[in-house]
């Protein structure tokens, strides 16, 4: 079985307030643009465009099937959302993008993310493999879908919000998801 080390650097704005945490990316055949959450069936920004501008495609170059990564990472680094995952190096267990058979050999340093971004007070898991590990590094119970628990870590006060998974493999419409992952922007100040 092959390691994968992390393909991409953190995405940490240093006024970020809120960290999503995935589980790590998909094979690079998958992925449409060089960002998180590259593949083009993952529904990620499509969550992200219908809950900030009404428009689940706002962020997708439609002609050329792909995401446009440069407006994704400018609307970021603008609301203060640093993106990473919870695992930086993993075995798949089958040649798949399913986080059910990924195996995590080394988890984030969260402590070393969390120190270059200090007004991040937000985790947020994007899927149940993520809050899993998360719940394990910060040593809190994993929160249900939606739902969020508040934990001390690293000398600071966060809150850790479990999401639905936005893959395709959690069969639910893009408007339903992103109903969950409003609460977490709106109490943090990132949208109104």
């Amino acid at each position: 079985m092959t390691i994968e080390k992390h393909p991409l650097e953190p995405f940490l704005p240093p006024h970020a307030r809120v960290l999503m945490l995935g589980s790590f990316p998909p094979q690079r055949i998958r992925w449409s643009m060089d960002f998180f959450y590259p593949n083009l069936q993952n529904d990620m920004w499509r969550i992200m465009g219908h809950l900030f501008f009404g428009d689940r495609d706002y962020f997708l170059l439609r002609e050329e099937r792909r995401f446009d990564r440069e407006k994704i990472a400018s609307f970021c680094l603008e609301r203060g959302i640093a993106l990473y995952d919870t695992a930086t190096e993993i075995i798949r267990l089958k040649d798949n993008a399913s986080d059910a058979f990924l195996q995590v050999v080394h988890e984030v340093d969260l402590e070393a993310l969390l120190q270059r971004i200090p007004d991040c007070r937000t985790l947020i898991a994007t899927g149940q493999k993520a809050a899993g590990t998360l719940a394990a590094i910060t040593g809190c119970g994993t929160p249900a879908v939606g739902a969020c628990v508040d934990v001390d870590f690293a000398g600071r006060s966060l809150r850790l919000y479990r999401m639905p998974s936005s893959s395709r493999a959690y069969p639910r419409p893009v408007e339903w998801k992103a109903a969950y992952y409003q609460e977490p922007f709106r109490a943090a100040g990132i949208m109104e």
